[in-house]
């Protein structure tokens, strides 16, 4: 059975969407079986992978109201082993519709069931918010991935997302763990980063990846493109540090002692 990782952070401008797609991506080229479910009504996920979000007739607002198996939505990608439940604006009224519906948080969770067989990996980009979208995403994961960027204000809004986290686990998903905290937006110029990263340690402990994302141009100019940046830039810094984190999350990554200091000097 693959295993499913929701890419969650309420706060906007963390770099969740471009890790989801990144992750996503690297993960294939490692060789898995990947489904990327892109849960952002701004369906930047669907469109960074290659998809026109605007041509998507059967997106991941069908599937949450059970008008077609996702099996049915699914969209190839320019990676042989990547695929996407794509999402379009349709995916905004999803809230709202189904406010008054039984067993509401479940619907994603119920949808991607059959198909876990079929995948080693299932990658949710869920919104930045903490909706009935994100409850969904939360109650079909088996583990989360926080991004969080290394500015000012890094760990505002933390505290209510981790209660979440603690209340779907209680009481909807009793098996979720933190998959890990990814630092992104990483720049080593500044004293803020550091601290940052110090403050990051000191709350989530030995859940933060040791791998950590500059910031990077190219990592901004690929989802124009459709592109992962492994497609559009594989010897750019950003796409090293995102194959480096994949590999770190699938355990294939020995880390050393002075792996921080490595990272700091590269980037």
């Amino acid at each position: 059975m693959g295993k499913t990782i929701a890419v969650c952070n309420q706060k906007g401008g963390t770099g969740k969407t471009t890790s989801a797609i990144n992750l996503a991506a690297y993960f294939a080229i490692f060789g898995k079986k990947v489904l990327l479910i892109d849960l952002d009504p701004q369906a930047n996920a669907t469109s960074g992978v290659g998809v026109d979000k605007h041509k998507v007739s059967k997106s991941t607002y069908h599937i949450l109201l059970e008008e077609f198996p996702i099996k049915e939505s699914l969209k190839s990608t320019a990676i042989e082993t990547l695929w996407v439940a794509p999402a379009n604006l349709d995916l905004t009224g999803a809230e709202v519709e189904l406010v008054s519906t039984l067993g509401r948080e479940y619907r994603l969770k119920k949808a991607i069931e059959p198909e876990k067989e079929h995948f080693d990996y299932i990658i949710i980009d869920a919104p930045p918010s903490l909706g009935l979208l994100t409850i969904n995403a939360l109650s079909a994961a088996d583990s989360i991935l926080i991004p969080v960027q290394c500015e000012y204000y890094a760990l505002e809004g933390l505290t209510q997302l981790m209660n979440t986290f603690n209340l779907v686990k209680s009481h909807l998903n009793p098996e979720l763990t933190i998959e890990g905290v990814v630092l992104t937006m990483a720049d080593f110029r500044t004293n803020l980063t550091k601290e940052v990263i110090n403050e990051v340690k000191n709350f989530f402990k030995d859940k933060v990846y040791h791998s950590i994302i500059p910031r990077s141009i190219k990592l901004g100019e690929a989802p124009s493109y459709g592109k992962p940046v492994a497609l559009y830039d594989k010897e750019n810094i950003g796409a090293r540090k995102y194959e480096e984190l994949a590999k770190e999350i699938l355990g294939t990554l020995t880390v050393s002692p002075s792996r921080d200091t490595v990272i700091e000097q590269e980037a």
